[in-house]
């Protein structure tokens, strides 16, 4: 472990999934830390570019916490007094539904020096993984990233304001609400209106689920997909050029849902 006793913590994104999709700035923190607090969406080959660092397992997942983030944040502090250099790993951007902001300002609070490097977020990184263009000239001007899952437990209200729009809708943590998102979508007569699912994105055990609001469900029920996955929504789906074929089939009611691996 490197000698180094001033306490900082570095916040790092560690992008999608895909280990080669850290930023250069994230794996050379990693290098320079003493302690790495990692999350459970990381890639474990992350770890490989901090091979000397004290490395803290602090994952959480629906139902499956090892931590609280109170305790989180108890510990980098912690970590950052005891050993000086603390980088938290995090998955896709650490500012996009990552609580990075609240860690942000515990651990400043108690006098660290923080410095946030950015992650690529999934809420893009996974679609484009799949040809999927977030916004593209004549179809989508804007896109929503929305999280399925507010700290109430409760789907996001945003949804609905969403569904009434043409923009691409990305939902992240959004797998358990799915039934509620559908049924919100075909309120506003959007049964049509073409969806993917993607688990797992941009890594070796990718699936990706694609259909329509009205077959989505039919979709995940049979080819079983789950979460960690990320749902769009919208007409640019059906134009990737990975997808376009199974499109051309649905509008010729030859098909209903598709599984890629």
């Amino acid at each position: 472990m490197k000698v180094n006793n001033n306490p900082k913590v570095t916040l790092v994104g560690a992008g999608p999934g895909d280990p080669e999709l850290i930023t250069v700035k994230g794996a050379k923190a990693l290098k320079e830390a003493n302690v790495v607090l990692y999350d459970a969406l990381i890639n474990r080959e992350l770890l490989k570019y901090a091979p000397t660092a004290k490395k803290i397992f602090v994952g959480k997942r629906k139902g499956m916490h090892s931590h609280s983030q109170d305790e989180i944040n108890e510990l980098i502090v912690k970590s950052a007094f005891e050993y000086g250099h603390v980088v938290r790993l995090k998955g896709g951007d650490p500012f996009v539904f990552g609580r990075g902001a609240e860690e942000i300002d515990y651990i400043e609070s108690f006098g660290i020096e923080t410095e946030v490097i950015s992650g690529i977020s999934s809420a893009m990184a996974v679609p484009a993984s799949q040809g999927i263009t977030l916004t593209k000239r004549g179809i989508a001007e804007s896109f929503w990233v929305i999280t399925g899952t507010t700290s109430n437990r409760k789907l996001s209200n945003d949804v609905f304001l969403a569904a009434q729009s043409t923009a691409t809708i990305v939902i992240l943590m959004g797998m358990s609400k799915l039934s509620e998102i559908v049924a919100i979508f075909k309120k506003f007569n959007k049964e049509n209106v073409p969806t993917a699912i993607i688990q797992n994105g941009t890594t070796k055990n990718e699936k990706i689920g694609v259909g329509t609001i009205d077959s989505i469900l039919e979709v995940v029920e049979t080819q079983k997909l789950s979460s960690p996955a990320i749902i769009v929504i919208g007409e640019v789906v059906k134009h990737s050029a990975k997808l376009r074929a199974f499109y051309q089939e649905i509008s010729s009611n030859k098909a209903t849902f598709q599984l890629y691996e």
